[in-house]
Formats: structure tokens, C-alpha cells, sequence
């Protein structure tokens, strides 16, 4: 009976078990019912749903083996698919078999990111410090294009500083058209600013942050930085120079002008023309420095167009009008203050403007001189404390005429004052010796011989006159001697003089005025200088002498002795002269 039942026991369970099989491949074959329907479904999100797809699959997988198993005895259904109580219930519920595979990935990939990111780290720490210790000039950076990464400022500044030295030239040419002018860079004070320059170099990668700098590093040594340091020039004055070649081109604008001739005033009219852009050309020069172009080539001069101005007839009035001053003197000190003619236009302002209004390049406007009540020959001898030195000559008074020329030559010289720089002429003081000035027919010398000219005997004045310039130590400016040796004075010691062409000049060389004193009378011709002796004053003898004598000719020499305290001090040679013998 027991067997029976144990018989029976292990059918009902074969049974049961084979009910719940059918049942399980029941619920699959729906399963894959489904999924034959919603194939679309699947492969449009097959991508997406892949994990899904495939625990779907390894339950199904998983189930089948089940069924088998179940089949022989051998083995249970998973236990990760639940069935429910209830045999009858047609509703399962599966869920997927867990997998560990992709956690494992994501570990992984979470070791790697965290490898990578703290070498990178690391690097940038690194590459942070070395640039913050860093004390040189960073990679890829240049001055003037030369490279000067990973050098010191000093350094750097060393090698542009060479290089600039090797490359600038001492002058340089400018150049307009065809002319050409220099100017010294050195003078003009020019020179590159390499400090600033090194400086500037210094600072690429160091201005910003700590992520700015390295980002500037590492940009600066793909993409090189090229620091051009300034040119530095004096431009005042290259300005005034620049301002001074506007007069020198050779198409300058001719600017109005006026001057003095005798008794009127010429004033000319201008002419458009080219002056120095100055602003232009010291843009041109700095660009030219800064390229070492200069070294080969003319930099040129840049120029504008500009009209002449206008003629301004009341500014040039106000420049040439002047009133007289009269001379004076004071004792204590000695001192000499020489008189001034006053000057005017001769006409008025509102005529000479009318004389403009007619388009000429030249306009001649008339001139009056202003004597004044005192003038300095007036001053006396009182002014001049010293006599400074006396000559006298010897004429004839039997020859009138000849002494009549004599007194107007004399008088026209008696009390002219020079002051000190000063410079005498004779033929501009006595003027031009005419038959309207009072000069008489007397002996001249013309052509080597002696004939009656107007004037005649006036050079015995001059004579006179130079010996005693001689004896004041005063400077000879101009003089010559006669073709005969005159009777009044010996060999090498006279003067002879030609209106218009023979003068005889010369230079009040002290630091005091001088006066010149002349009188004619009684058979004497004598000059006196007055002025105002120094300790630096010498004594002075004149030695002149013959040196040769042939059928025809006299030759002679002159000297001035200079002696201090009795001992001489210099000997001079005054003139080598030659003269016909009668």
C-alpha cells in the first residue's frame, strides 16, 4: 500500500511538474509572440535597448534549459524567474538576469580618467613652477628678430645693442630730387629704447594670472612674439635743422624781403614754392632708423606747397623806423655813446600800400635819414682822455690848389669817431673828389707819370693818416703804396688811394672808442688819435728802409716794433713794396 501510494505520489509530482513546464513554454511562446509583433519596435530601438534584448534572451535561454532539466528530474526551475503560487494564473512576471560586466567597464573607465586628469595635473603643477622660478625670457620670443628666449635681460639687451651698433650709420643722407643734405644721428641724439625693449620681453607670460601666463607660454612658442624697440630722437632739434633745409631746396618758396639801397627801400615779392613737411620727415627718419634702411639708402624729405606771404608794408615800416639819438659821453667811467640817424619812409604809409596795389615782383619806396642834434664826431677830445699817437707831413703852401685839396680831404675826416670793431674807410668818409665837392687840378700820378688831376695831393692825407694808425697799433685792413715814391714820406711808409677802386681801410681793434683829430695849416699836415690807453698797450717804432734799387725800380720793406718796458716784444713785417723810379 505504500508503494502504491509512493507510486502514486511520484506520478502526481511528474504531473505537476509537467503541467508547470507546459505552462513555462506557454508564457515563452507568448513571449516571442510578442516580440514577433513588435519586431519593428525592437530594431528601431535596438541600440538603445541591446542590455534589455539580451537578459530577455538569456531568460529565455535560461528557461528552455529549465524545461529540460525539469524534464530528466534533475534540476529546478531558476530561481531568479519567479512563478507565481497559483498554476492556473496565465500572468508571469520575469525579471532580468543581473549582469556585472559593464560596472566592471565603468571602474575601469573611472581609473583611467582619474590616471589621465592627475598626470595632467601633475604636468600642469609642473609646467606652472617652472614657469613661476623661471628668471630668463621665455621660448619664442624676439627683439628686432632676434631670438632672445631663455636669456637673461642683460643679455638680451647685450645682443640688440650690438646688433643696433653694427647697423646704424653715424650721418645719414636726405634726399629731395637732387639734392642731398646729411644729418648726425648723434647730434640729433637718437638711440633705440633697449632697456624698455628687454623689459617688454621680460614680461611676455608674466602680466596675468597663473592659467593666463601658462597659456600665454605656451602660445608664444608656436606663435612668436617680435618686440620692436622705439626710436627716440631729439626732435627739437631735428626740427630746427629740418626748418633750416626748407630756405636750402632748390624749389623753396622765396618769401617777401626788403632791403636798403642809398636813399630807398626795395622790397621784393615772393614766389610760391616747396617747404620741409616737417612732421612728415621725422616720421620718415624714425621709420628709416628703426628698418637700418637708412644705412644704404637717402631717406626722403617729405615737402608741402606753400605760397609766400603777403606783403606786410606797416611791419616793415615799423622795422626800418628809427629816431635819431644823439651821441654823448661819460667820465667816470669813460665811456662813449655814438649817435644814430633816425630813418622813415619819404612817403606815407597809405601811398606806399598804393604802390603795392600794382602787381610787381619788385617796389622801390623812398628813404629819409633823420640827423641828430648830436651827432659822436661832435663829441671833444674830453671823451678820449689819451692820445694814442700823432704823424705829421710837410706840403707846400705855395701850390693852392693842392692845398685846397688837402683841407677839403682833412676836413671831411677831422672828429670821426670808431667805435671798438669798427672800420674806417677813406674813400667813404672823404667821398668822391668832384669839382661840386671844391676839388682843385693838382699834381696825380697817372700811368707813371705826374699830370694835373682833380684832387690831386689829397693822398698825402691818407699818407699822413697811416702813419699814425701805424703808431696806435691799430689794424690794417686794406692799404697800398704809390707808384713813386712820394716826397712827404719815405719808402713802404705811404698810401695811395683811388676813388671806386684803390681804398685804404682800417679796424678800431681796441676796446675804447678812438677819435680822429686832422688839421692842414701852415705848411703841416698833422693827425692826432684819441682814445684810452691800457696796461696791454706797447710801444711801437716803424722801421722802413730800402732793400734793393735797379735802372727802373726801388724796393723797400716796413716794419712795426712792438716793445714792453724798453725789451721787444714782436717784429712785423707791414709791406714789401716796389716802385718806379722817375
Amino acid at each position: 500500500m505504500s508503494i502504491n501510494n509512493n507510486i502514486l505520489e511520484k506520478e502526481k509530482l511528474s504531473k505537476n511538474d509537467n503541467l508547470k513546464n507546459d505552462d513555462v513554454k506557454n508564457v515563452t511562446n507568448s513571449k516571442k509572440t510578442n516580440n514577433a509583433e513588435n519586431s519593428e519596435k525592437i530594431n528601431v530601438a535596438e541600440k538603445e535597448n541591446k542590455i534589455s534584448d539580451n537578459n530577455i534572451n538569456v531568460s529565455n535561454s535560461v528557461e528552455t534549459n529549465n524545461t529540460s532539466q525539469n524534464v530528466d528530474g534533475n534540476s529546478k526551475i531558476n530561481t531568479n524567474s519567479k512563478v507565481p503560487a497559483n498554476p492556473d494564473t496565465n500572468n508571469y512576471e520575469f525579471k532580468p538576469l543581473s549582469n556585472s560586466k559593464p560596472k566592471s567597464i565603468m571602474t575601469i573607465f573611472t581609473v583611467l580618467v582619474m590616471i589621465v586628469f592627475s598626470i595632467i595635473l601633475i604636468l600642469i603643477i609642473g609646467f606652472t613652477t617652472y614657469n613661476f622660478l623661471n628668471t630668463k625670457i621665455i621660448s619664442g620670443v624676439y627683439i628686432k628678430g632676434i631670438d632672445v628666449s631663455n636669456l637673461s635681460k642683460s643679455d638680451a639687451k647685450y645682443q640688440i645693442d650690438n646688433l643696433i651698433s653694427q647697423n646704424l650709420p653715424d650721418e645719414i643722407q636726405l634726399k629731395h630730387n637732387d639734392f642731398i643734405a646729411t644729418v648726425s644721428l648723434s647730434q640729433m641724439e637718437t638711440q633705440f629704447d633697449t632697456k624698455n625693449a628687454t623689459e617688454a620681453a621680460y614680461k611676455v607670460g608674466r602680466q596675468g594670472n597663473l592659467f593666463e601666463n601658462n597659456l600665454h607660454v605656451l602660445n608664444t612658442m608656436f606663435s612668436h612674439v617680435d618686440i620692436e624697440p622705439t626710436v627716440k630722437i631729439n626732435e627739437d632739434l631735428l626740427s630746427t635743422y629740418l626748418d633750416s633745409l626748407s630756405s636750402q631746396l632748390p624749389d623753396t618758396v622765396i618769401q617777401s624781403s626788403y632791403y636798403v639801397e642809398g636813399n630807398n627801400l626795395i622790397v621784393t615779392s615772393g614766389t610760391e614754392g616747396n617747404v620741409v613737411d616737417i612732421p612728415q620727415t621725422i616720421q620718415n627718419i624714425k621709420s628709416a632708423v628703426s628698418d637700418f634702411s637708412c644705412k644704404d639708402n637717402p631717406v626722403e624729405i617729405a615737402v608741402k606747397t606753400e605760397q609766400p606771404q603777403a606783403i606786410d608794408i606797416e611791419k616793415i615800416h615799423n622795422e626800418i623806423y628809427k629816431e635819431p639819438v644823439d651821441a654823448y659821453y661819460t667820465q667816470n667811467p669813460f665811456m662813449v655813446y655814438p649817435s644814430e640817424n633816425g630813418v622813415d619812409f619819404n612817403i606815407s604809409i597809405d601811398e606806399a600800400k598804393a604802390l603795392l596795389a600794382e602787381p610787381k615782383s619788385e617796389y622801390t619806396i623812398p628813404l629819409k635819414y633823420i640827423t641828430p642834434n648830436v651827432t659822436t664826431n661832435m663829441i671833444g677830445t674830453e671823451a678820449f682822455p689819451d692820445l694814442l699817437s700823432t704823424f705829421s707831413t710837410n706840403y707846400s703852401t705855395r701850390d693852392a690848389d693842392r692845398t685846397t685839396n688837402l683841407r677839403l680831404a682833412a676836413n671831411k675826416i677831422n672828429g670821426t669817431v670808431l667805435m671798438p670793431g669798427e672800420t674806417f674807410s677813406y674813400n667813404q668818409v672823404v667821398g668822391a673828389r668832384t669839382i661840386a665837392a671844391g676839388y682843385k687840378e693838382a699834381p696825380i700820378y697817372v700811368s707813371g707819370e705826374v699830370v694835373d688831376g682833380l684832387g690831386g695831393g689829397i693822398c698825402q692825407i691818407t699818407s699822413t693818416l697811416y702813419n699814425a694808425v701805424l703808431y696806435a697799433n691799430l689794424e690794417i685792413v686794406e692799404r697800398s703804396n704809390h707808384q713813386f715814391v712820394p716826397s712827404y714820406v719815405t719808402a713802404s711808409r705811404d698810401a695811395t688811394v683811388v676813388y671806386g677802386s684803390i681804398d685804404f681801410k682800417f679796424k678800431n681793434n681796441r676796446d675804447y672808442p678812438i677819435k680822429l683829430v686832422c688839421s692842414v695849416s701852415g705848411g703841416i699836415a698833422n693827425f692826432q688819435i684819441f682814445g684810452m690807453k691800457t696796461e696791454n698797450d706797447y710801444e711801437v717804432e716803424i722801421s722802413s728802409y730800402q732793400t734793393g734799387k735797379t735802372a727802373t725800380a726801388i724796393y723797400s720793406e716796413a716794419y712795426k716794433i712792438l716793445k714792453k718796458n724798453g725789451q721787444v716784444v714782436s717784429k712785423e713785417l707791414l709791406s714789401k713794396d716796389t716802385y718806379k723810379r722817375h
